[in-house]
C-alpha cells in the first residue's frame, strides 16, 4: 500500500476548509507536545534543547493563531 500523505487521498475530503482546520488542530497540538519536551529538556539540564523547542513552540501557536483567525473569518463570512 503505498503512503500518501493526507490532502484528499487517505479520507477522500479533498476540501481546503477541512485542510485549515486540520492544520490549526496540528499547531495546537504541536504547540502543547513542545511544551512537553521543553520542560523535559530544562529537567535534563539541556538550556540549548529547551531553547530550540521554546522557539518551535512560539511557531506552532503563531501558526495556530494565524490560522484560527483565518477560520474565524471564513466562518463568519459563510
Amino acid at each position: 500500500m503505498m503512503n500518501v500523505a493526507e490532502g484528499g487521498e487517505v479520507t477522500g475530503t479533498k476540501d481546503k476548509n477541512y485542510d485549515l482546520i486540520w492544520f490549526t488542530e496540528q499547531c495546537l497540538s504541536n504547540a502543547l507536545r513542545m511544551e512537553t519536551y521543553r520542560s523535559d529538556a530544562e529537567s535534563a539540564g539541556d538550556q540549548e534543547l529547551a531553547e530550540l523547542f521554546s522557539m518551535a513552540q512560539h511557531e506552532s501557536a503563531k501558526g495556530a493563531e494565524l490560522a484560527k483567525g483565518l477560520l474565524a473569518r471564513r466562518l463568519n463570512q459563510s
